[in-house]
């Protein structure tokens, strides 16, 4: 397989070796507590810190996704590292974890490419970027084998988000696609003061609101280094379908760590459809 992406963060911000990391997956699956949709999942939010911080509040999105089967799974993620305008896509290869290499889903990796001006090819963003890779041990684990499209936003401004969410959407028009978006809230404030920013973005996430996310984000009502990704997913679900959404776990890196001086928050949500899988054209 050409143009594999090797991992940038096994052995750090999650286990290096196979066994090791597929029992941390499967210890955070055993602690959450069993909810079971009443229908379709089309799309989860899921933080992308290391495992100690967040791993838990991961699991409770990618439990509920175990065993099932999707045509592919398309992630979206901000860019830590490299500035750039709109999105860069990975195109062809795979991701490589621990667990094995995640091939690129070539053909709807070209289609969203083609659906929108404001998706760019450009390796250089991935390569060390941690938001999207963080998911896929989870998915490995929770799925088995998947193809899946790498997409990190360079920018997150709310027409980005619009125009890149119905580039997604025409792309998988008929496909069975699961479509995740990697955030973490506020950063490096008090617990307190982290609780109380948070709880904007997560009325927003349980209320499966995307325009009134983005407009607190623009105006400094809530923090979320993913909050554009966020935003992309929930419109995307609502695109495919989902009539519902709900918030899974919070929590901050001062439940894990007990130091609440500067913390780093967490969240994980489900959109989901009553009944079955809609087809739609």
């Amino acid at each position: 397989m050409a143009a594999v992406r090797k991992s940038a963060i096994a052995g750090s911000w999650y286990p290096g070796h196979a066994s090791a990391l597929q029992q941390d997956i499967k210890k955070y699956f055993a602690l959450v507590p069993d909810f079971d949709p009443p229908g379709e999942i089309y799309g989860l939010v899921a933080p992308h810190a290391g495992y100690l911080y967040s791993g838990l509040v991961a699991a409770y999105a990618y439990k509920l996704i175990s065993g099932r089967i999707y045509d592919a799974v398309v992630i979206v993620g901000p860019s830590h590292r490299v500035a750039f305008s709109g999105a860069s896509i990975y195109r062809r290869g795979g991701y490589e974890t621990p667990l094995g290499i995640v091939p690129v889903a070539e053909d709807l990796a070209d289609k969203i490419t083609n659906f929108s001006g404001i998706v760019h090819d450009l390796p250089a963003a991935h390569i060390q970027e941690h938001s999207l890779e963080i998911q896929l041990p989870f998915l490995q684990v929770a799925l088995g084998n998947f193809s899946f499209v790498p997409l990190v936003m360079g920018d997150q401004r709310t027409d980005t988000c619009y125009e890149l969410a119905e580039a997604i959407y025409q792309a998988i028009k008929g496909r069975k696609i699961l479509i995740v978006g990697s955030s973490d809230l506020s950063h490096f404030h008090d617990y307190n003061k982290a609780s109380q920013l948070d709880a904007v973005a997560l009325r927003y996430l349980q209320s499966g609101n995307a325009a009134g996310l983005l407009k607190s984000l623009d105006s400094d009502i809530c923090e979320a280094c993913g909050g554009g990704p966020m935003a992309v997913a929930m419109l995307v679900a609502q695109k495919m379908g989902a009539e519902k959404s709900k918030l899974l776990k919070y929590a901050n890196s001062g439940d894990v760590t007990g130091d609440k001086s500067s913390v780093v928050g967490y969240a994980s949500a489900v959109f989901y459809a009553l009944g079955g899988f809609k087809q739609w054209n």
